[in-house]
C-alpha cells in the first residue's frame, strides 16, 4: 500500500530492547475535506529512511498493515494495528524521486490486491 502526504512529525529513534529499534512519524493526508493525521513506524535499519526528509516535505510512504493480539494479565484480549513503512519517496511536482529503499521485501497476496472497501 502507499499514501501521499506531508511530513508533520518526525520522532527520534527508540531502542525498545537490545535487538529492536523503531522510529515513528506522522503524515498529514489531505485528499478529503478533512485532513487525516496518519502515524507510521519504521523498524530496524529502515529507521534511517526518515533522515532524508524534513517536516513539511511531501512524500509517498509505502507500507504494510500489521496486526497483533495481546492478552492482559486479567485475561482481556485486545487487538492492535500498526502501519509499518518500508520505503519513502519524495514527491515533487513531477514523478516521485526514489530514496533509499530495501529490496527483497516479502509480499503477500493482500499487498498485490487492493480490494479494501475504503
Amino acid at each position: 500500500m502507499q499514501l501521499t502526504g506531508i511530513i508533520k512529525v518526525k520522532k527520534e529513534e527508540q531502542s525498545v530492547n537490545d535487538k529492536f529499534r523503531k522510529r515513528e512519524f506522522v503524515l498529514t493526508e489531505n485528499s478529503s475535506q478533512y485532513p487525516q493525521l496518519i502515524s507510521f513506524q519504521l523498524t530496524q535499519d529502515r529507521c534511517s529512511l526518515l533522515d532524508q526528509v524534513q517536516v513539511g516535505d511531501t512524500v509517498v510512504v509505502h507500507f504494510n498493515i500489521r496486526g497483533r493480539e495481546w492478552t492482559s494479565p486479567q485475561g482481556e484480549v485486545k487487538y492492535f494495528n500498526s502501519l509499518e513503512a518500508w520505503k519513502i519517496d519524495r514527491n515533487s511536482s513531477g514523478p516521485s524521486q526514489p530514496m533509499e529503499q530495501f529490496e527483497n521485501i516479502p509480499t503477500t497476496q493482500a499487498q498485490d490486491k487492493d480490494d479494501l472497501p475504503f
